[in-house]
C-alpha cells in the first residue's frame, strides 16, 4: 500500500481544484505551448470528441483490461470532463453542489423527480 505525506495527502485532497486552477490558467496559453490551451481553441465540439474517445476507452478497459487500465482511462476521462467544465465556466464547487443535493436520495427518486421536471417543462 502506498503511503502518503502529510503534504501529499493535503495534495491530494486538493487535487480536484488545484488541476481547476491550472486549466483555468490555460485559457491564456498559447494553443503551441498548451495541449489544454490547444483544446480550448478549438472549441466544444473538440473537447466533447475527446470525452468521447476517452469514454470509449473506458468502457473497452472495463471490458478486455485489468484495474491499473481502468483507473488510466478514467483518469484521463475526468481531465478531458475538466477541461470541458472550465472551458464552459462550471466550477468543480457547482457539481460538488449537485452532488450534495442527490446526497440521500434514492436514485430513483432523483431520475423520477427530474423526469417529472422535464414533462412539465415540455407541456
Amino acid at each position: 500500500m502506498l503511503t502518503l505525506s502529510r503534504t501529499q495527502k493535503r495534495f491530494m485532497d486538493e487535487i480536484l481544484s488545484t488541476l481547476e486552477k491550472i486549466l483555468e490558467q490555460r485559457k491564456s496559453a498559447t494553443a503551441d505551448n498548451s495541449y489544454v490551451a490547444s483544446l480550448y481553441n478549438q472549441g466544444t465540439d473538440k473537447i466533447l470528441d475527446k470525452i468521447s474517445e476517452e469514454s470509449a476507452e473506458v468502457i473497452k478497459a472495463a471490458k478486455e483490461e485489468g484495474n491499473d487500465k481502468i483507473i488510466h482511462e478514467v483518469a484521463d476521462l475526468w481531465f478531458h470532463t475538466l477541461v470541458l467544465l472550465r472551458h464552459k465556466n462550471i466550477s468543480i464547487k457547482e457539481i460538488e453542489t449537485e452532488l450534495m443535493r442527490r446526497f440521500g436520495v434514492s436514485g430513483h427518486a432523483e431520475k423520477s423527480a427530474r423526469t417529472k421536471s422535464n414533462e412539465e417543462k415540455s407541456s
